[in-house]
């Protein structure tokens, strides 16, 4: 899902839901008034079949490339949240590790933030559900439907914490 934007940005931002299945993704602009711009957003999705080091070898490859693309200031990345499942955390970490080094090798600062912290700087709720969440990433991008699907809503949730953050964090 793209969107042709005519305005002048001052600042875009790479939000990552890591995975090593589905990766989901978003960039986000700033303009110079303020308001934020939906650029791009989708999935990288690697085969289950394939061994892991080829996945993470594709997820690496087509981070380098949309990172390359949309030349973002930063990368904003979801922490790891352990749950119930080990096998889960690790395959997740290890998309993770592709992840920070895609945007480490071409000198793009990453920012790390949590489920609640993106909940809580999206939706104003750090227990927020996914469809409160998506529905906040609608409004705030003026969008006519959240970006699908969940994943790439996930991604630009993502970088949109990371610049409310930021935009809140310049007054303070």
């Amino acid at each position: 899902m793209e969107k042709d934007v005519a305005v002048a940005i001052t600042r875009a931002v790479l939000g990552v839901d890591p995975g090593t299945a589905i990766t989901g993704y978003g960039v986000v602009g700033e303009t110079p008034a303020g308001e934020f711009v939906l650029l791009a957003c989708g999935v990288i999705r690697t085969q289950a079949g394939d061994p892991m080091d080829l996945r993470l070898l594709e997820l690496f490859s087509d981070m380098q490339a949309l990172i390359a693309e949309f030349k973002p200031d930063e990368v904003a990345v979801e922490k790891l949240f352990f749950g119930r499942n080990v096998t889960t955390a690790i395959s997740v970490g290890q998309a993770r590790g592709a992840i920070l080094l895609s945007a480490a090798l071409a000198g793009v600062p990453v920012v790390e933030y949590t489920p609640a912290e993106v909940k809580q700087a999206v939706a104003g709720y750090g227990n927020a559900d996914k469809p409160q969440v998506q529905a906040m990433v609608r409004q705030l991008l003026r969008l006519e439907q959240a970006p699908a699907p969940d994943d790439a809503a996930d991604g630009v949730a993502i970088a949109l914490c990371h610049l409310q953050t930021a935009f809140y964090a310049r007054f303070a």
